[in-house]
């Protein structure tokens, strides 16, 4: 076998792992079929000692067991020829960037470098065969009449998945293989089962965008300035943890809703989260406040107040990042309503006022401290130059947000509420708005100024 080859020479490879992600899993079998377009010139297939066990239920899909690879060479110690198998030729498998990204990663490790082309024989059966019910290896084999033997090894799958290469490669009379090798494709970059059309038609300005599974369910919702570009970051590179690997396989399409301004996609993120609760979005749970102000009736009839941790479904008058702001804002009500400290919790155990004269002034500091809230609105760029993004803040709490054109009638403040989304408001979205109105404050009106939206 040479080292080097044609570029037009083709390695069909396909893996048998211990698990879903590079990172944290070994490899327990290999088999890689050298193709020149025609047909298989030559065959390398091995076990694997991986090093871990093999959990049970791929032993029981595989029949590969830790007995079975015991006496196995390391991956370590194959590198050198896999990579030599693999140097100067094209990378083709089903989903494609799963085996490489094992390959690739295993390879690093025992000191080889791996950077070649790839092909992805789900995606081009998904351009070449479009509208058949699943591009899964056995079924799409089933439905073009490919023979499939001995399942879920390496060997048997790759077998397969040259005979459907092959057969890809006779019904290409459009080119459809050479424009996937393009550099400036992005085929080989994409998952397996996003239409590239989809793709190509994302727009370059800031927006939300949604992963959508098979079954059109959201399982990311994501915020970008560029909504392309962020989403081809998504899909560069070969990073070999789990929840890459794993939502990438699961990614069947793309939505997006533009947005004017970053800060309209910041928010509009925050708020599809938090409705949606998509199954890869985890970063917005850091920014949960920590801490409340409570007003409560106890069993003597007093209206008390009480800082503590906050929850989700307790009513609060209002919540904080830091125990700090709170303890200073309860103190700050004490001394200025003269409230009794020991049914604020401050301060020694006391005799306090009666309920009829205590109760009123706790009532007039909530009252107090909603006025103290802040409203007001944000007016700044739109979709587009004839529309303006706006959101509205109520005493202290999102409103809602929209957009408001340039040839609507807005005689006053409420005209323009009326036709803004309304939204929930949380911790995270108000220091997103008050970091923006510091920040930008050409763009904050406040009550009592003419409303504008030019």
């Amino acid at each position: 076998m040479k080292q080097s080859c044609a570029p037009s020479q083709y390695a069909i490879v396909d893996i048998e792992t211990t698990g879903g992600y590079a990172a944290g899993s070994g490899i327990t079998e290999v088999a890689i079929l050298i193709h020149d377009g025609q047909r298989v010139v030559d065959r390398y297939t091995t076990l694997v000692n991986p090093h871990r066990p093999i959990p049970l239920s791929i032993q029981a899909m595989t029949g590969i067991t830790d007995e079975l690879v015991a006496d196995s060479p390391a991956f370590d110690k194959l590198a050198p020829r896999i990579h030599r198998l693999l140097a100067d030729r094209i990378f083709v498998a089903h989903n494609v960037n799963f085996d490489y990204s094992f390959v690739k990663y295993h390879l690093a490790a025992a000191g080889y470098h791996l950077d070649v082309p790839r092909l992805c024989t789900v995606r081009m059966s998904r351009k070449l065969r479009p509208g058949l019910p699943s591009y899964s290896l056995g079924r799409l084999c089933d439905a073009l009449g490919i023979p499939i033997t001995n399942r879920h090894r390496a060997g048997g799958d790759a077998e397969a998945t040259a005979l459907l290469f092959g057969s890809l490669v006779q019904w290409d009379t459009e080119g459809v293989i050479a424009e996937m090798l393009k550099k400036t494709s992005k085929h080989q970059q994409l998952p397996p089962n996003l239409p590239k059309e989809q793709f190509d038609a994302l727009p370059h300005g800031a927006g939300v965008y949604y992963f959508r599974d098979k079954g059109g369910k959201v399982i990311y919702v994501g915020k970008a300035r560029n909504i392309y570009k962020r989403i081809s970051q998504h899909f560069t590179g070969h990073t070999p943890q789990p929840q890459r690997q794993h939502f990438l396989r699961h990614i069947h399409a793309v939505t997006y809703e533009r947005c004017g301004t970053e800060l309209m996609a910041l928010l509009l993120e925050a708020a599809e989260i938090q409705r949606l609760w998509p199954a890869y979005n985890r970063a917005l749970k850091r920014f949960e406040p920590k801490y409340a102000l409570y007003a409560y009736e106890d069993y003597g009839g007093y209206l008390r107040l009480a800082v503590g941790k906050h929850g989700k479904h307790h009513n609060h008058v209002h919540v904080f990042h830091r125990h700090i702001d709170a303890y200073n804002l309860l103190l700050r009500l004490v001394r200025e309503f003269d409230l009794h400290p020991a049914l604020c919790g401050i301060g020694k155990p006391s005799v306090p006022p009666p309920p009829e004269v205590h109760n009123p002034r706790v009532q007039r500091a909530l009252n107090g401290l909603s006025r103290q809230l802040p409203s007001f609105a944000i007016f700044d760029k739109g979709r587009d130059s004839h529309e303006a993004s706006c959101v509205w803040v109520e005493q202290g709490k999102l409103y809602g947000m929209g957009y408001v054109s340039e040839h609507a009638d807005m005689p006053s403040p409420e005209a323009v509420k009326e036709i803004l989304t309304r939204y929930p408001s949380n911790h995270y979205m108000m220091q997103l708005i008050y970091s923006y109105a510091e920040k930008h404050p050409a763009t904050v009106w406040k009550p009592g100024q003419p409303v504008s939206i030019t």
